[in-house]
């Protein structure tokens, strides 16, 4: 019997990513970063929240549309696109200035590190298994096809890099501080643009797929914001 495709795997593993981001959050806020860090959480939570759920839905199901496929898609990159957007326009509306998600960056790595996990047993069904390859570590997730386990390569990379920020975040790094969310973000977005080429997914100009413009566009605004915030430091 495969591993792969077993009833309710992605269900547990989303419970899991969900606990372990918790326990990280409260680790973040409780240790790490300061109170003030995150002002107005009840409404900055409900704007991330509902953001991430219509940014999941609208890219997941389009990317699933575009590449012949039927059901109702959810996408982490599109949720967190979502997200992004929803709590700028909240900031924007409410007055706020400066970052405010320091505290989300390292659950945010955590729930992708764990729920990719979820994804990777979920199997063939799940619709995120990567390209065929002969490389020695490709899985056959049950359809006889040696394929590239992409969502342990994201898993991996989210789970270095939440443990980087942790340590930044404990010797109170000046810069980790005010820029770690837009570093999470960029990184985020430049590992999954690489393993988008290793995924069956159409295309919508060359090699590149609508999560490849998504993964630009999260690339640019941590950029971005990254310079805007070295230039209110230095100004």
């Amino acid at each position: 019997m495969t591993p792969f495709g077993l009833p309710l795997v992605h269900t547990v593993f989303d419970v899991l990513a969900w606990l372990a981001s918790m326990a990280t959050f409260w680790l973040v806020t409780r240790r790490l970063v300061p109170a003030r860090s995150l002002p107005h959480p009840a409404l900055y939570a409900l704007s991330a929240g509902a953001g991430a759920l219509l940014g999941a839905l609208v890219f997941g199901t389009a990317n699933a549309v575009l590449s012949g496929e039927t059901a109702i898609g959810f996408s982490m990159v599109g949720g967190l696109a979502g997200a992004i957007a929803a709590v700028e326009a909240f900031k924007r509306l409410s007055g706020l200035t400066g970052s405010t998600g320091i505290a989300f960056a390292a659950p945010f790595c955590i729930t992708v590190a764990v729920g990719r996990l979820g994804c990777f047993f979920a199997g063939l069904p799940d619709f995120t298994y990567g390209t065929p390859t002969a490389l020695p570590w490709a899985v056959d997730f049950g359809d006889g096809i040696a394929r590239h386990p992409v969502q342990l390569y994201e898993s991996l990379a989210m789970a270095a890099m939440a443990v980087v920020l942790l340590v930044k975040l404990r010797a109170r790094d000046p810069f980790w501080l005010a820029n770690g969310f837009y570093i999470v973000v960029g990184w985020y977005g430049l590992q999954r643009f690489a393993w988008e080429f290793l995924k069956p997914y159409a295309t919508v100009t060359g090699p590149l797929n609508l999560f490849h413009f998504v993964c630009l566009g999260l690339v640019l605004y941590a950029v971005g914001m990254i310079r805007g915030s070295r230039r209110c430091q230095t100004g």
